[in-house]
């Protein structure tokens, strides 16, 4: 394929900033594109919505990095930093049927309806203690003080861990999302802490089980489903990095989108004033679409020869599917740069497609709608308190949010105490 001459300069911080239009120039002209990325390894960007839901759904991209023709030094350049060194590779973003079938199978009874619907009132009450806390101020950072911390309560109540120490998983969590602020070593030396952690609390649990899924993840591999304790120990890590990270992603995005749209932001005011509920689901869904939390789908490897886009790639090449090029693609969506929080055509790639489909889309929407719909409804002045030109926002290839996002509001009435 010809590619006309200036194509964009990916990966950078003005990129990081604002990817779409690069992205938008990659559709047109390199649908499928061959670039190399910050750390040298050399992928395929699939950017277009048909070819995009075609390759999250191809069973001849694996998710195993073992198919990677790069040696055992390039294999370590992809995936998650620290987790081949901390034995945690058996999760689900890097296996394939049957085994990827045989533990998603095991971790989905924590993610039904039923269970996130249960879920609910401690959501409320997490989200409600975290404005309690800054709410006097008049002023928050919302990423630290409220997206951050969030997702990561909610998380270890899921799992069973003991909330004495919580505080140590948010801590080794913040350096798992400062990955682009800091050294890499950092991130895999969290790592290492949260499967040492891991690893002590399963063997806790085994002498008293609750109703946590650390504890039904017990109770599967007594009755026989054959789940190893690695395996145990890489499910949980899985589940506490990807849970929180994209969650605190689409809170801080969807908010920020919503303070950039003001005539969008006062329709869904309104309506979460009425106690309406129809305009938040769609909503969301359309926060998800815009500027969602994931920006390009985690890493696959071409287990053959096959053809992407009409582009060949060979046996062993990595594929990275970009959610975000995908989700404006004008060939799916009408006005795909506008945010439309009544669209109702949305068949957006946010969380994946396929057997891949992110398994805890619904605690996430939960969180997502609860942290949303509780900010509006309890400080409805909220407003941006930074020239968005200054807001920075967080390296790294996969995930996509800010680094801050400062607000002021007027503090609501009555006094509040911290309850988290």
């Amino acid at each position: 394929m010809n590619v006309p001459n200036p194509a964009p300069e990916l990966f950078t911080w003005e990129f990081a900033s604002d990817p779409y239009p690069a992205y938008a120039w990659l559709r047109e002209h390199a649908p499928v594109h061959r670039t190399k990325l910050p750390s040298g390894v050399e992928a395929w960007l699939v950017t277009r919505y048909a070819d995009a839901r075609q390759a999250l759904a191809d069973g001849r991209l694996s998710k195993n990095p073992d198919h990677h023709a790069e040696d055992a030094q390039g294999k370590s350049r992809t995936g998650i930093p620290g987790e081949r060194s901390a034995n945690l590779m058996t999760h689900l973003l890097n296996i394939d049927p049957p085994d990827h079938t045989r533990l998603r199978r095991l971790v989905s009874k924590a993610f039904t309806p039923r269970r996130v619907a249960e879920f609910t009132p401690r959501v409320q009450e997490l989200t409600d203690g975290l404005i309690d806390r800054f709410g006097a101020r008049g002023e928050a950072d919302l990423i630290h003080e409220f997206a951050f911390p969030l997702p990561i309560y909610a998380i270890c109540d899921l799992l069973g861990v003991p909330r004495e120490d919580q505080d140590d998983f948010r801590d080794w969590a913040g350096m798992m999302i400062r990955h682009g602020g800091g050294p890499r070593g950092g991130v895999a030396r969290s790592v290492k802490k949260i499967r040492g952690y891991l690893a002590e609390l399963i063997h806790r649990k085994r002498g008293d089980l609750g109703e946590d899924l650390i504890s039904g993840l017990i109770r599967a591999s007594d009755h026989g489903e054959h789940l190893t304790e690695n395996e145990a120990a890489a499910m949980c890590f899985v589940l506490l990095f990807a849970g929180f990270e994209t969650t605190i992603n689409l809170i801080g995005n969807g908010m920020y989108a919503l303070l950039r749209n003001p005539g969008q932001r006062a329709r869904l005011q309104e309506s979460v004033e009425r106690g309406e509920t129809a305009l938040l689901d769609t909503g969301l869904e359309e926060l998800l679409r815009y500027d969602g939390p994931v920006e390009l789908a985690t890493w696959r490897f071409a287990t053959e020869p096959l053809t992407i886009g009409g582009q060949a790639i060979a046996t062993g090449d990595p594929v990275l599917v970009v959610l975000a090029a995908a989700d404006r693609d004008p060939a799916r969506f009408t006005g795909p740069d506008t945010l439309d929080l009544a669209r109702r055509d949305n068949q957006h790639l946010g969380y994946g497609h396929g057997i891949h489909y992110c398994l805890g889309a619904p605690l996430a929407r939960l969180e997502a709608r609860t942290a949303l719909e509780t900010l509006l409804r309890r400080l409805p002045d909220l407003e941006l308190a930074a020239d968005p030109a200054d807001l920075r926002w967080r390296g790294g290839l996969i995930m996509r949010g800010l680094r801050e996002l400062p607000v002021r509001f007027t503090p609501p009435g009555g006094g509040c105490s911290p309850s988290v």
